[in-house]
């Protein structure tokens, strides 16, 4: 995928949102990111899923709402099985290792964490692995890099950190490029948080793609009626992003909430898998 695509796609959602009540048509659309109208399309539909149109209709409250509450009965299925790990993500079969409250105390003491930069169709990411699995996944910008990295470090200031693009790589294409991914069996993710940290991130792993959840009814999952507040953050620190999909979490309004990675991406997210729930 082309350097740049993506930032493209974020101007046209953008132009697309603040041009609504004019209804803008592809050609004026495609003109504010300086493409011909197939070439836009084309990369529009590869990156959404939808046309700018339907993208539109989408992300909507109205839309995301009736949304929510079609994902019930499929929710409700999810988690009276207890799925949790591993789960069915993105054709992925994820297995979950959560570090000790000793292993956490040391701050990753020990750890070999080989990290890469990778051109995703969500944008530029930075992936972080160690033997144990996958335990950083953060979008980025290029200029934003260094930053990203430095939070990595922080994260795990314990842990020796070493650029290795070729270790990273095939799994990148595991997590992005899931006709292209490779049968080595399940993906691990290593986390480190808290009790209840750990618990909304495994309750994350328990929505299929293609339903979406409210903070306060994923705080009812788990047992904490009255926990929305801390429920979303604990979502807010997702250290995974897309792998744990936090990206399914809307408000009861049908509001799109917060999204650390920027508003855009989630609503390429959310719009990709409403389509493909709507067949």
């Amino acid at each position: 995928m082309a350097k740049g695509d993506y930032q493209r796609i974020e101007r046209a959602i953008e132009y697309l949102e603040s041009h609504a009540p004019q209804q803008p048509g592809l050609e004026e659309v495609a003109r504010s990111v300086g493409l011909s109208q197939y070439h836009f399309q084309r990369l529009f539909k590869r990156y959404a899923g939808v046309s700018p149109k339907r993208f539109l209709q989408f992300i909507t409250a109205k839309e995301a709402r009736r949304l929510l509450r079609e994902s019930t009965p499929v929710l409700d299925a999810a988690f009276e099985l207890g799925l949790s790990s591993p789960s069915r993500l993105h054709d992925l079969t994820v297995t979950v290792y959560a570090m000790t409250p000793g292993q956490v105390a040391q701050e990753g003491l020990g750890q070999e964490i080989r990290y890469g930069f990778h051109d995703t169709s969500f944008g530029r990411c930075l992936l972080a692995i160690t033997d144990q699995g996958v335990c950083g996944l953060s979008f980025v910008d290029h200029e934003e890099e260094q930053e990203a990295l430095d939070h990595l470090a922080h994260n795990w200031p314990g842990a020796s950190l070493r650029r290795q693009q070729k270790a990273t790589a095939p799994v990148a294409r595991r997590i992005f490029e899931p006709a292209q991914k490779e049968t080595a069996g399940p993906l691990h993710l290593l986390l480190k948080g808290s009790n209840f940290q750990l618990q909304v991130w495994q309750a994350l792993l328990r929505i299929p793609p293609g339903a979406f959840i409210t903070y306060g009814n994923l705080a009812q999952r788990l047992d904490s009626p009255g926990a929305a507040r801390a429920v979303g953050n604990a979502v807010g620190a997702n250290p995974l992003a897309y792998l744990i999909p936090c990206h399914r979490v809307l408000r009861a309004s049908g509001a799109f909430g917060g999204y650390r990675w920027g508003m855009p991406r989630k609503k390429v997210m959310f719009a990709r898998e409403a389509a493909l729930a709507a067949g």
